[in-house]
Parts: structure tokens; C-alpha cells; sequence
């Protein structure tokens, strides 16, 4: 995996915003949630006008802009961490007992898959959070429920074909009861497809938590998120564009920074393309 640039340039990247957001009320110059209307719609430090207090502006109601991008920084770090986890246990496991029990248990797993998936995944998690009263644990349950068929079509299919090969009909043999067959080797063998998803799945987490935080029915409003940014800074957007530009760039480096990492974990840890280099 070191020897993977992408890999290193993802996970370093990751790993700075969770300094960054862990270190927040160092780094922070202001309270989050401090306004001084005085102070409005304050450009960035490069441009006439900024002060120095606040360097990168502030938004409609006097807040800073980067004290609040930082704090921001937190939600997106909790959810990117815990949506990945809960959505590969519950994904995987789901996954697993399909897979190697097959019939009627693997016919009916696909079918709940097959109609999950048929909603579209932001609606989906909007229903559920109308359902459960915001705030941060709902936010990551809801993801969880709304993600967990993606772990679980990709992850049967590794399953599936591993079904197929000698090693397991020997294990069988060899007298390997049903749990030691699916612990010790099928779920070796999908382990690289379920770390690769979760890795891209940090980015869709993001993503979702920052539509239903853009709509209001994420985390409590005095908690601050880059969708509730983004939802601010488009009212001055034709006047001060910075409250919606920067936490937009903040999404995009932080997903493309995942999808890097899943991308070089592919790689890495599949064996298929490690033999594919060596051949070539």
C-alpha cells in the first residue's frame, strides 16, 4: 500500500482534515456560532477590504467563515468514519450468510436488495430523517440504512464466485464447521472489496449528510456543517460568492481525497491486478 502514490495522497489528506477538525477550537480564530453584524459579508484575505481577524470573510449574519469551515470539518470526519463501518458490518455480514448459504436465503437477501435499491438514496434518507428528529446519531443511522445494500449486492458477488473455487469444498471436507468456513476463508477473501468500499463510502457519507443539512433536517442548527454553509452563502451568492465557494471546495477535496484512497486500496490489495503487474 506505500508503494501506491494514491493511496498515500488520499490518506494523507484525510488524515490532515481529521487533525484539523480535532484541533478545531485551537485553530479556530472565532466561535463558530459568534456573529457580529458590524462585520457582514467580509471578502477573503486577498482582496480589498478583508481584515485580518477574519481570514476568510465572513458570512450574512457576521460569522467567520473559516472558524466555521473548521468546525465543519468535524461532522464530515464523524460521519465519514462511522457511516463506512456500520454499512460494512451490517453490508458484509448480510453478504456473507447470503453467499454461502445460498437458495432461498441468497434468493430472498437479493430481492430486499433489488427493491432498497430501486429508491434513490437521497430521497430515501430524507424519508427516514423526517421520521427521526435531527440530530447526529439519526444523521449516520440513516445513512446506514440507506447504504448498506451497496456493501451488500458487491461483497455477494466476491462471495459467490469464492463459493465456486476448490479451496472451499476442501475446507468442507477437511471438517471446518460452517462459521470456520465463512470466517477464515471466505471473509479473507473479500476483504479487500469491503475495505476499497469503504473507503469511497467516506465520500458518499459526506455527500449525503451535506444534502440533508443543506435541507435542514441533519444535526441540530447550532451545530455548524458545510451543507448548512452552503445553504447560507446562497443568499448573497451574487454579492459575496466565498460562504457557498468554500465548503464546496472542502466536499470536493474530501470526496475525491476518499475515492483516491479506495482507488489506490484497489490496486494494492487486489490480487487479481497484483498478478496482472507481475505478468507484465
Amino acid at each position: 500500500m506505500l508503494r501506491e502514490p494514491r493511496v498515500l495522497v488520499g490518506a494523507g489528506v484525510l488524515v490532515m482534515m481529521v487533525l484539523v477538525a480535532a484541533l478545531a477550537p485551537i485553530l479556530a480564530p472565532h466561535d463558530p456560532n459568534s456573529q457580529d453584524l458590524l462585520r457582514i459579508l467580509l471578502p477573503p484575505f486577498w482582496k480589498e477590504g478583508a481584515e485580518s481577524a477574519y481570514p476568510l470573510g465572513t458570512d450574512n449574519l457576521g460569522r467567520c467563515i473559516l472558524s466555521r469551515l473548521i468546525y465543519g470539518a468535524r461532522v464530515a470526519i464523524v460521519v465519514g468514519t462511522l457511516v463506512p463501518i456500520g454499512t460494512g458490518l451490517i453490508g458484509g455480514m448480510i453478504a456473507l450468510v447470503a453467499g454461502y448459504w445460498g437458495g432461498k436465503v441468497d434468493w430472498a437477501v437479493a430481492r430486499i436488495v433489488d427493491v432498497w435499491m430501486s429508491f434513490p438514496a437521497v430521497v430515501l434518507a430524507l424519508v427516514l430523517m423526517v421520521g427521526l428528529s435531527p440530530g447526529l446519531r439519526n444523521v449516520i443511522l440513516a445513512t446506514v440504512l440507506v447504504d448498506w445494500t451497496r456493501f451488500c449486492r458487491v461483497t455477494r458477488g466476491g462471495i459467490l464466485s469464492l463459493m465456486k473455487l476448490d479451496y472451499i469444498s476442501a475446507s468442507r471436507i477437511a471438517g471446518a464447521s460452517h462459521l470456520q468456513v465463512m470466517m477464515k476463508d471466505l471473509l479473507p477473501g473479500v476483504l479487500p472489496i469491503v475495505i476499497t468500499l469503504m473507503s469511497v463510502e467516506i465520500g458518499i457519507a459526506v455527500i449525503v449528510e451535506s444534502v440533508l443539512s443543506f435541507v435542514g433536517v441533519s444535526v441540530e442548527p447550532s451545530i455548524p456543517t458545510w451543507g448548512v454553509m452552503i445553504s447560507d452563502g446562497l443568499v448573497t451568492v451574487f454579492n459575496e460568492p466565498w460562504g457557498l465557494v468554500f465548503p464546496m471546495f472542502a466536499i470536493i477535496v474530501m470526496v475525491l481525497s476518499a475515492n483516491m484512497l479506495g482507488d489506490g486500496l484497489r490496486v494494492a490489495l487486489d490480487p487479481l491486478v497484483a498478478s496482472r503487474r507481475e505478468i507484465e
